[in-house]
C-alpha cells in the first residue's frame, strides 16, 4: 500500500472562484434577514458581520481592508438598517482588528473570539443607537442578541476554516 495522501491531490478551485468565496459566504450571510421567520423576540445575530469577523480573524489575507465598506453597504441594502450604518461601523471593525494586529505578533483563538465578540457588541449597540430611537425599551434583547453572536463565533470560525480549505491554496 502507498502511504500517499490523497487530500494533496484535491483538486484547487481557480483563482478568481477561490477570491469570490470569501465575498459570496458574507453576502450569502447577510442574506438570511430576509428569510421570513416568526420570532417573538429578536435574536438573530449579524450573521453577515459575523461571516466577515471570522474571515478576517481567521484568514487574513482572504478580504482586503477596504472589503469592509462594500460589504457592509449590501448588508444595509438586505437586512433594512440605515444606508451606511454597517459600512461606517464594518470598516470602524477591520481598523480596530488592524490596531489590534500591530499590538499582538501573535494570537490564538481565544483572543479571536475576544476580539470578535468585542466588535460584535459593538456593531449591535451602535447599530441601536443609529436605528432605534433612545427611548425605545430593548436594551435586553440587544444583550440577547449580542450573547447570541459571540456564542456562534465559533461556529462561523469552523464554517470559515472549511471553506478556506476548501479554497486550497489558489489565492
Amino acid at each position: 500500500m502507498n502511504d500517499i495522501d490523497h487530500a494533496d491531490f484535491a483538486p484547487v478551485l481557480p483563482p478568481g472562484r477561490a477570491r469570490a468565496l470569501p465575498w459570496a459566504s458574507v453576502m450569502a450571510a447577510s442574506l438570511v434577514t430576509i428569510v421570513p421567520v416568526i420570532a417573538t423576540i429578536p435574536l438573530l445575530p449579524p450573521l453577515g458581520l459575523l461571516m466577515l469577523l471570522a474571515w478576517r480573524l481567521l484568514a487574513r489575507f482572504a478580504l482586503r481592508r477596504w472589503a469592509a465598506a462594500p460589504l457592509g453597504l449590501f448588508d444595509d441594502l438586505a437586512s433594512g438598517q440605515p444606508l451606511g450604518s454597517s459600512v461606517l461601523l464594518w470598516s470602524l471593525c477591520f481598523l480596530f482588528i488592524d490596531l489590534v494586529e500591530a499590538r499582538l505578533v501573535f494570537r490564538d483563538f481565544w483572543q479571536d473570539w475576544l476580539i470578535a465578540s468585542g466588535a460584535l457588541a459593538f456593531c449591535i449597540v451602535m447599530g441601536r443607537l443609529i436605528a432605534v430611537p433612545i427611548g425605545a425599551h430593548v436594551d435586553l434583547l440587544i444583550l440577547a442578541q449580542i450573547a447570541m453572536a459571540v456564542l456562534m463565533f465559533p461556529l462561523a470560525a469552523r464554517f470559515v476554516a472549511w471553506i478556506d480549505r476548501k479554497r486550497g491554496h489558489a489565492s
